[in-house]
């Protein structure tokens, strides 16, 4: 098993992507605007508690994706094209809202895809990002897997496919496109185990997890918003212009003085 849709319909996949639909639903419910994209994996609809008119689910290429096993879309929910993550068909500053389910660790340029969706989104604009977190159990499991295999030995946990990209590095590349982190979660603490029962008896982890080590849970979910330097509002100014300094004042309306009667004030001498 290589691939991360194949990996996805095991159980600990199951259980991944239940975590990431949750955090989707609450973190997109109220994000508004006209134009939404998901680019990468079909399997969730990250966009299915947003409200936004118009919603685009962009699989990625090369390789082609299967398109016969990807679900089909919702009636007016979700539009589906083929692209490259590293060059978006969309104009710049278009986008209100891009969503990133572990497209980052896909693909073959992790930082050029960020670009690209910096690039698209306007002034305010907010993207999604769902990734494994290498500094995990499941993440441990996965290193020392590939160690035993230089011996012939040992068996991946998770898929043999793309990077995983830590969360604290993903923050340096935000920060880097002015992309300010509005939110981060970490989610699923249960270790490393392929089966259903397995998973179901470590259920108490997650909570545990969460108050105890929060930042190690096999998965996070981040939020940040684009904060382009030097950007202008449009309308209506709220201040008013300040007045300009050593202009003349006019005295059209002022009062003009009574002229003085000379021959009065000396007669009375």
């Amino acid at each position: 098993m290589t691939g991360l849709h194949d990996w996805f319909q095991t159980p600990p996949g199951r259980y991944v992507l239940d975590w990431e639909r949750a955090r989707f639903d609450t973190a997109l419910a109220d994000v508004f605007g006209y134009h939404a994209l998901q680019v990468g994996l079909s399997d969730i609809d990250a966009l299915a508690a947003n409200r936004m008119p118009h919603r685009w689910l962009a699989l990625v290429a090369p390789p082609l994706p299967d398109l016969d096993a990807a679900p089909a879309p919702q009636a007016g929910a979700r539009t589906m094209l083929v692209t490259d993550s590293t060059s978006l068909p969309f104009s710049e500053g278009s986008l209100d809202l891009v969503v990133l389910p572990h497209t980052l660790e896909l693909s073959p340029d992790p930082h050029a895809t960020l670009r690209e969706v910096q690039r698209v989104l306007v002034h305010e604009g907010r993207v999604a990002i769902a990734g494994l977190n290498p500094a995990s159990l499941w993440g441990f499991r996965q290193w020392r897997a590939r160690q035993w295999r230089r011996f012939g030995r040992g068996r991946l946990f998770l898929p043999d496919a793309g990077e995983f990209i830590g969360p604290r590095r993903l923050r340096d590349w935000l920060r880097l496109l002015e992309l300010e982190l509005e939110s981060t979660a970490y989610g699923c603490y249960k270790p490393a185990v392929r089966s259903e029962g397995a998973l179901a008896r470590f259920g108490w982890m997650d909570r545990a997890g969460a108050r105890w080590w929060p930042i190690f849970g096999a998965a996070y979910f981040m939020v940040a918003v684009k904060r382009t330097q030097g950007a202008k509002l449009v309308g209506q100014p709220w201040k008013k212009a300040p007045a300009v300094v050593g202009a003349p004042a006019s005295i059209a309306n002022r009062a003009t003085p009574a002229p003085v009667n000379t021959e009065k004030n000396l007669g009375s001498h």
